[in-house]
């Protein structure tokens, strides 16, 4: 598969504002992002990009800050290259090391988390799920039946197992996902996560102790009555991907329509992740 990387150049009066932009590609499939110094490089499978569809999404920023784009056409025998050159390691709460294989180990933290990256989102950079990798551990899995909802790389999964978790359903709608969940589970020698192709369609008809969903605000407000369907009674689901404002509180009213109850949330710039109990 090839991506495009469009390169943004922002200048901005207020951190949040270039979380919007990326939040608001988020929306329209990028997939992938990686900030800089002077703005952010967002990525896309080439089947689906539109600069219709991205000119139109641009549009309620160009009044609010200044920014502009370039594209480039990244073929797929170049990624892990660009991964490569960018990815460093990263360390959360003194307690999780993740790093990518091509890193030496830390065994001097509690958990450790081998990601080989790829196409697939999730390396634990972006804030969310480095707050949601937090929440985690802060709570307990230990022998819990778990389902992760767009996984990505499987990294929350992993986490899941390293805490004991008895049983995970790992699910993305994107292959390049489902195949770099199964390689990463490989990886860190993980044997109790089940890696499921598709969207909440493939979600089983079963019944999870806690459900973590890091995704995008409209994909959980589209899910979110399934999630309430196969979480336990005093389950636990853990949502991130949006914002504190009007974000959390659209998804708040919502989760309560499914008998879901806000608990906490962290939040780091403007980024989101927050627990919710049936």
């Amino acid at each position: 598969m090839n991506y495009y990387e469009l390169l943004f150049t922002t200048i901005t009066t207020e951190d949040y504002q270039q979380d919007l932009l990326i939040n608001a590609l988020g929306e329209i499939g990028f997939d992938t992002f990686e900030e800089l110094e002077f703005g952010f490089k967002a990525y896309i499978p080439t089947d689906d990009f539109d600069e219709e569809k991205l000119k139109a999404q641009l549009l309620p920023y160009q009044e609010m800050f200044t920014f502009s784009y370039e594209v480039t056409l990244i073929p797929q025998k170049n990624w892990n290259e660009v991964w490569e050159s960018n990815f460093e390691p990263i360390e959360i709460s003194d307690k999780i090391y993740v790093r990518a294989t091509f890193h030496p180990a830390k065994p001097e933290f509690p958990y450790e988390i081998v990601i080989d990256p790829k196409m697939a989102f999730g390396t634990g950079h972006h804030q969310t799920t480095s707050m949601m990798l937090q929440l985690m551990l802060e709570n307990n899995f230990e022998g819990k039946k778990i389902l992760d909802m767009g996984c990505g790389t499987g990294i929350l999964a992993i986490m899941a197992a390293k805490l004991n978790a008895a049983e995970i359903t790992a699910i993305d709608y994107d292959p390049v996902c489902f195949d770099s969940t199964i390689e990463n589970s490989a990886l860190n020698h993980i044997e109790n996560i089940i890696p499921l192709c598709g969207s909440k369609e493939v979600i089983p008809n079963e019944q999870y102790d806690i459900i973590v969903a890091n995704i995008n605000r409209n994909i959980l407000l589209d899910q979110m009555e399934r999630y309430a369907e196969v979480l336990k009674p005093d389950g636990e689901i853990y949502f991130s991907g949006f914002y504190e404002s009007p974000d959390l509180d659209i998804i708040t009213d919502a989760a309560r329509t499914y008998g879901l109850k806000y608990i906490i949330h962290k939040k780091t710039n403007e980024w989101v992740a927050a627990k919710f109990i049936k």
